[in-house]
This record gives structure tokens, C-alpha cells and sequence, in this order.
């Protein structure tokens, strides 16, 4: 009966000691934590639209470290980390006991260290909370600390975590940076031969390096597939082949391409670890290495810039903004997309469609390629010579600048930038000026995105797309008119398309437009098929001049150069619609034969003076003539075309006088909107309405 009360109460008092140990542990657990908040900090990463890296930027530390999951690694690499490193890991709770029991019985037979006992558990507490030396203190914690996270995570988060953080040498940590930097490839699919290699480096990173110690590197890989639960794993056969595959020798960069855009992106979220673009990365790197080899090419202080974006959905797929980020004799850190300059001859497109259009012309239109004066103005041709009568067709083809002025003066340059306005573009005009005939040669500032995006309406049958800014602007249809009606856009297509290409260039079934600023300061060339568009601008960053460079020369080559790297197979161009066809000279009608302008400024098709046009305020405009404060002014009338006398009316009322000059000014009564119409000597007239601010 006493032994009886004696094991009563070493039982209870055993109970209440383990009672008061666990609620110890358990104390010192929630006062002392495992600094599980530092395993956030990883490499900020910039994706592609598929969620391919295409550039990641190094911890404050310095380091690659490329946040993992299980989902990101090939299966078969784990089953062999978890056979060589920790084979009863889904069984324990942080610690194997089996294991520690193994390794104590190898020291006292063996007399030295011949396998650890440390988990992968123990082994994240290590890389999560580092110590400077492997004492017993620092491995008594290190095994808390495992139990600690073994409590708080389940078995996949920590796997997740020592994908995240193992060591590979030098600044590369976990087993997305290592499979990049020595395989070129994410390591979603990995050989047996990798991944024993990734197995292996953690252990001793530094000594094993294959791009410093290849011998050991090799050595440590084959310790790995002579483990038998590896051989398990793999399969009979695997481990003799994998022996044989050579180990990698050199240490490859990682991706590091789109800088600007990157750069925009941190900028734009400076928090975010993950940023997701619009960009493929199989054509950025395309178009890259297109920059790479083209800057070699080029003389000092050039730089280069293009943007490819898919017509219909209006996403940028490929952007460089310079030849060389990192060249500052070529100012590579400026983006040169996003930078006004004079876009040279690439609007003259626009110009034809808008005559095709409103049945001024059709392909086969003889038109004069003549010195010419319009009020003043004396465009002359780019080589200084001139072709007399052309066809229209060649007029564009050959890029004559006389031609594109006669029908800028015909379409009227203020219709022609209301029609930018409908694909969202708002091109930059000279401070004070109203819109003159030299846009049509490059006479305003524009953006190659910008330009880009008027070239996505001739891809996509005169409809409006907006292009977004790869990183947090939305891309999309533009809702409203079209640019061009698309027998329009077919015909100019179908001219773009016959375009010789540049000399050692194949055919890519692309239509093209080149253009040069005045003084040589740009050259510009933009093409497109039925689904891509792609701008090239060259020049300097500094708008210095570059004689002799030219759209076609220059840029052109560069433009078919980056389709072809870019990888992506040629959409065709739109069939033509309903009423598109290519009519011969002798079968279009009297009206359309020639197309000439008089000496007295006045159209002359066929005979028959232009009507008058109101070149300002433009159709829908938003005039603030101080309607808001009660103190207006008058609004200045401009018109082209049309014979004198002319007889203004505004709101259905005439102004006071007749005039025969094309300028005259109407004092507007108040705010709002307003109509105003001109009639000439012939009784032709031409309206607009205006909104008074």
C-alpha cells in the first residue's frame, strides 16, 4: 500500500513537471519567436504577360534571392532533396530523432563526424536566423527554432522557404536563381543530372561553385546520385546517366532586360515585390538583341529606340527605350519613346487616307511632283529633285514631299489632327501656331508610342486602339469613329505593302513607312502586318543632327531586323473590304484622272475649284475666349479653298460685311456651343461647330 502511494505521487509530480515544461516552452515560444517576418525579403521581380521573369533587382543585401514555391520546381527535384537531406521530413516535427540517434552511433564508432542529423527544417531556422559559428548553443537554438517553425508552418511552406533560401555561392540564393544562373532556365523542368547538382551545392555553396571548383562541384553531384533513397527516387539507370551529362562551367547572367520599362514599373509601385507587364518576353528579347547588334553599327552618341504592340488588343509586347541603358555617351538612361520629336515623313500615310477617303484620289491619280507655292510656303523633295507627274501610288511609295503637301492642303490640316484626336494622339504643334501645312513633313512633335498607336488603325482596319504603357495603363478600343473608313485604310496598305524593303532584307509581307526629320536629327521607320505594329526611331538623345542618316537607311533595316528576332510568325494584312480595288488609270472616272493645284493656291480637279474649307477653329473644338468671366474676346475665322467674295454666318446670322480675304473674326455673344458657316462667290459652303469657353 505505501509502494502504491509512492507511484501515485511521482506520477502526479511528473505530471505537473511536464506540465510546467510545456507551458515553459510554450511561454518562451510566444516571447521568443522565430524571426519568420525576415523571409519576406526577396528580389523584386518585373514579369512578362505570361509570368516569365524578365528582370529581377538584387536585395538590399546584394543578393539574388527569387522567392520559390513547390509549384515553381520540377517534383522530381524534390523527392531527391527530401531522399539525400531529410528522408522521414513529412514524419517529424522539426527534429529526427532517428536521425540524431544515427549520427551519434557514426561518431562514437567512427571517431569523427561521417553524416549530420539536421533537418531541412533545422537547416531554414539556420538560413532565416544565420549564426557566425557552429557551437552547441547555436545548435540548440537552431533545433528550437525548428520545432518553433515546424508549429507555425505546414511541411510545404517550409519547403517553400529553403527553395527561397539556400545558398548557392556567391550572391545567389535559392533554387530559382541558381537554375537560372547556371542552366539559363527556370527550374520547373530540370534533368536528374540539375537537380542532383542543386541537391548538392547548398551543403558547402562557396567550395562547390562550378564556375569556380568545377572538380568538387562534379564530386559533390555524383555523392548525390550515389545515395541510395536517390537512386530510389530516380528510377535504375537514371544515376549512371546523369553522371555522364557535364556540369556547367560558367555562371550566366540573369535575365535582365526591359530596363526602362522595370524602372517605370518600381516607380510606379515602389512597394510591390511582383510587377506583371504587357511584354513577351520572347520578342523583348528580340528586339534587344535587334538594339545589341544595330548600336554597334551606329556612329557615337546615337541611341535607338522601338515599341512593338499587338493592333488588336493595343498591349505593348516589346519595348527598348535606348540602345544601351547603361552607355551614357549615348544618354541610355533617357526612354526615348516616351520623347517628343519631328516624326519626318511617317504622317504622310494618313494624309493619303484622308484623300482616298473623300474620293479625291485613287491609286493610279496622276498628281505633280513640281516646285510648288502654297500662300508662301515651299516644300521641296528630300534629294532636291523632282519627278513631274506620278502616280499616286508612286507619290507614296517614293515618299515625295510635294505630292503629300498638294493633298494636305486639300484634306485640310486641321481635319487631319482631328482624326489623330480620335486615336487619342495629340501631336504637339509649334507654341502660337495654328495647323499648317508642314505637319505633313514632320512639322510637329510626336512620340514613337504615340506613333506606334496611329499605325495600330492601319492594322486593324481604321479602328482606333489605345496602347497601353506595359505596366498599370489600360489598353483598348477606343470607342467612336474610326480613324480611317477601311477602304481607305486598304488602300493605303496596299501601297505600304509594295514598299521595296531595305537592301539584304527578306519580303516579310509588311507594310512600311520610313521618315527623316529636317537636319537629319531622326529617322524613323514603322511597320506592321494584320497583327503587329513596330515603331524604330534613331537618333540622338541630345536632338543633334546625324547627316546622312535616314528612315530608310537607318531605321528601316533595324525594323525588319527586330521582325524577324522577335520570333513571331507574319499575320497577314486585312483582305479588302467590300468596294476596295485597285482600279487602272484609263477606267477611273474624268475626276479622278489628275489632281493638281493652280498657281492662285485653288484645287483644281478635273476642272473644278476646291470649296471652301475652315481651317480654324477646328470642327468640335473647345475655344476659351473668357466666356467664363464676362470678359470676351473675339475668336479669329481662317479658311482655305473657295472663291471671293465670302459671306460668314454664325448661328444662322451673317456678320456685318463681305470680305475677300480667308481670315475675319466674329465677336461670339456668350458661351457655349456655336455653328459657324462660310459660303464663296459659287454658293459653296462649309460649316463647323465650336464650343465657347
Amino acid at each position: 500500500m505505501r509502494l502504491w502511494r509512492k507511484l501515485t505521487i511521482a506520477t502526479a509530480v511528473g505530471f505537473i513537471l511536464a506540465g510546467a515544461v510545456i507551458f515553459a516552452l510554450d511561454a518562451a515560444d510566444r516571447v521568443f519567436p522565430p524571426p519568420l517576418e525576415k523571409t519576406g525579403e526577396a528580389s523584386v521581380e518585373v514579369l512578362d504577360a505570361d509570368g516569365q521573369l524578365l528582370r529581377a533587382f538584387a536585395t538590399l543585401e546584394g543578393g539574388w534571392r527569387l522567392k520559390t514555391t513547390v509549384a515553381d520546381v520540377d517534383p522530381q527535384f524534390i523527392r531527391m532533396l527530401i531522399a539525400y537531406e531529410d528522408r522521414r521530413f513529412y514524419e517529424h516535427h522539426g527534429i529526427d530523432p532517428l536521425a540524431i540517434g544515427r549520427a551519434g552511433l557514426q561518431l562514437v564508432t567512427n571517431g569523427r563526424i561521417v553524416s549530420g542529423a539536421s533537418t531541412l527544417s533545422m537547416q531554414v531556422a539556420r538560413l532565416i536566423e544565420p549564426r557566425a559559428g557552429r557551437s552547441l548553443s547555436a545548435k540548440i537554438l537552431q533545433v528550437i527554432r525548428a520545432v518553433q517553425i515546424e508549429r507555425r508552418l505546414s511541411k510545404e511552406e517550409i519547403l517553400d522557404l529553403y527553395l527561397t533560401h539556400a545558398p548557392y555561392g556567391g550572391n545567389l540564393e535559392g533554387v530559382r536563381a541558381a537554375s537560372l544562373a547556371y542552366f539559363g532556365k527556370e527550374p520547373k523542368r530540370l534533368t536528374v543530372a540539375q537537380a542532383a547538382l542543386l541537391v548538392a551545392l547548398p551543403q558547402l555553396p562557396e567550395r562547390r561553385r562550378p564556375d569556380r571548383n568545377l572538380a568538387a562541384a562534379e564530386a559533390a553531384r555524383k555523392r548525390v546520385l550515389k545515395r541510395a533513397a536517390v537512386v530510389e527516387a530516380i528510377g535504375e539507370g537514371e544515376a549512371e546517366r546523369a553522371e555522364a551529362t557535364l556540369v556547367p562551367a560558367t555562371r550566366m547572367q540573369l535575365p535582365a532586360l526591359a530596363a526602362h520599362l522595370a524602372e517605370a514599373a518600381l516607380r510606379s509601385k515602389p512597394n510591390e515585390r511582383e510587377h506583371r507587364t504587357t511584354l513577351k518576353k520572347q520578342i523583348q528579347a528580340g528586339l534587344e538583341a535587334t538594339a545589341k547588334s544595330a548600336a554597334m553599327k551606329l556612329r557615337p552618341k546615337l541611341s535607338l529606340a522601338m515599341v512593338m504592340a499587338d493592333a488588336r488588343t493595343g498591349e505593348i509586347v516589346g519595348e527598348v527605350g535606348s540602345a544601351d541603358y547603361f552607355d551614357a555617351s549615348r544618354s541610355g538612361w533617357i526612354d526615348m519613346t516616351r520623347v517628343n520629336r519631328s516624326p519626318g515623313s511617317t504622317l504622310k500615310p494618313f494624309i493619303y487616307g484622308l484623300a482616298f477617303e473623300q474620293g479625291l484620289v485613287s491609286q493610279e491619280t496622276i498628281i505633280e511632283d513640281r516646285p510648288a507655292d502654297f500662300f508662301g510656303y515651299r516644300p521641296r523633295n528630300f534629294d532636291m529633285s523632282y519627278q513631274g507627274d506620278v502616280t499616286v501610288r508612286e507619290a507614296l511609295q517614293l515618299s515625295l514631299n510635294v505630292p503629300a503637301v498638294r493633298l494636305l492642303d486639300a484634306v485640310n490640316p486641321a481635319r487631319l489632327l482631328m482624326r489623330f484626336r480620335r486615336a487619342g494622339v495629340r501631336p504637339i504643334l509649334p507654341p502660337n501656331e495654328a495647323p499648317g501645312l508642314a505637319i505633313g513633313l514632320g512639322g510637329v512633335g510626336i512620340t514613337l508610342k504615340d506613333l506606334v498607336q496611329l499605325y495600330t488603325a492601319l492594322a486593324n482596319k481604321g479602328e482606333p486602339v489605345r496602347i497601353g504603357d506595359g505596366v498599370t495603363a489600360k489598353p483598348g478600343k477606343i470607342d467612336g469613329e474610326p480613324l480611317l473608313e477601311p477602304v481607305a485604310v486598304w488602300n493605303v496598305s496596299d501601297i505600304l505593302s509594295s514598299v521595296i524593303p531595305p537592301a539584304g532584307a527578306p519580303q516579310r509581307g509588311i507594310a512600311y513607312k520610313t521618315g527623316t526629320s529636317y537636319g537629319y536629327r531622326d529617322a524613323w521607320s514603322v511597320g506592321y502586318d494584320g497583327r503587329y505594329v513596330l515603331g524604330v526611331w534613331v537618333g540622338r538623345p541630345d536632338n543633334g543632327a546625324v547627316p546622312g542618316s535616314t528612315g530608310y537607311g537607318t531605321a528601316a533595316p533595324i525594323l525588319f531586323e527586330a521582325f524577324a528576332r522577335s520570333s513571331i510568325a507574319t499575320t497577314p494584312l486585312p483582305r479588302p473590304p467590300s468596294g476596295a480595288v485597285r482600279i487602272a488609270q484609263a477606267d477611273l472616272p474624268v475626276s479622278q484622272r489628275r489632281f493638281s493645284i493652280n498657281a492662285s493656291g485653288l484645287l483644281s480637279n478635273s476642272s473644278r475649284e476646291q470649296a471652301p474649307q475652315i481651317v480654324y477653329p477646328p470642327e468640335g473644338a473647345h475655344v476659351d475666349l473668357g466666356a467664363r468671366s464676362g470678359d470676351l474676346s473675339p475668336l479669329m475665322l481662317k479658311l482655305q479653298g473657295g472663291r471671293a467674295p465670302f459671306r460668314w454666318l454664325a448661328n444662322g446670322k451673317p456678320l456685318p460685311d463681305l470680305s475677300r480675304r480667308r481670315t475675319n473674326q466674329w465677336m461670339p455673344d456668350g458661351g457655349g456651343y456655336s455653328k459657324l458657316t462660310v459660303i464663296d462667290a459659287m454658293g459653296r459652303a462649309a460649316s463647323v461647330g465650336v464650343f465657347i469657353d
